[in-house]
């Protein structure tokens, strides 16, 4: 599908006002193709009330959310192999109540979990304010809300 980068926003706060947790989502996409947006956009559906910024530097970022859920962003375009994932505490993720949001999910190898959502995002170069949205389900996740915006076929 298709959005305006406003119709992605609106959707990642659809999604993370109906999120169930514990589920983890992969943010994939070239530099600027929007994952960090779309990471807020979920967060502040979750009901996250605090700034969030990308955690390029930082690696993980914990965020508290509405209904006690906890919103877990993490960054690992700066990894250098799947094997850092351990010192991030990486076996504790997801807990009962998270959200994790990993942007550049691909960095973490077969490290990911077996049941996640990956969400790729690519900026067409004729239309670099529309993105095109891909969503994979990868074995078994918690369901993704059904999408409420009319999207175009890209």
């Amino acid at each position: 599908m298709r959005l305006t980068e406003s119709e992605l926003r609106q959707w990642g706060q659809h999604l993370g006002r109906m999120l169930g947790a514990p589920i983890v989502i992969g943010l994939s996409g070239t530099l600027g193709a929007g994952k960090s947006v779309l990471a807020r956009a979920i967060g502040e559906g979750a009901g996250v009330r605090d700034p969030m910024p990308s955690p390029t530097f930082t690696l993980l970022q914990r965020y508290a959310g509405g209904d006690r859920r906890e919103v877990v962003h993490l960054d690992l375009y700066r990894l250098d192999s799947p094997e850092e994932l351990w010192e991030l505490g990486w076996m504790q993720i997801p807990g009962e109540r998270d959200i994790v949001l990993v942007e550049w999910p691909e960095r973490a190898g077969d490290l990911m979990p077996r049941d996640h959502w990956r969400i790729g995002l690519v900026a067409p170069p004729s239309q670099p304010h529309m993105r095109d949205v891909e969503i994979e389900r990868v074995g078994d996740p918690s369901p993704l809300p059904s999408f409420p915006l009319a999207a175009t076929s890209g």
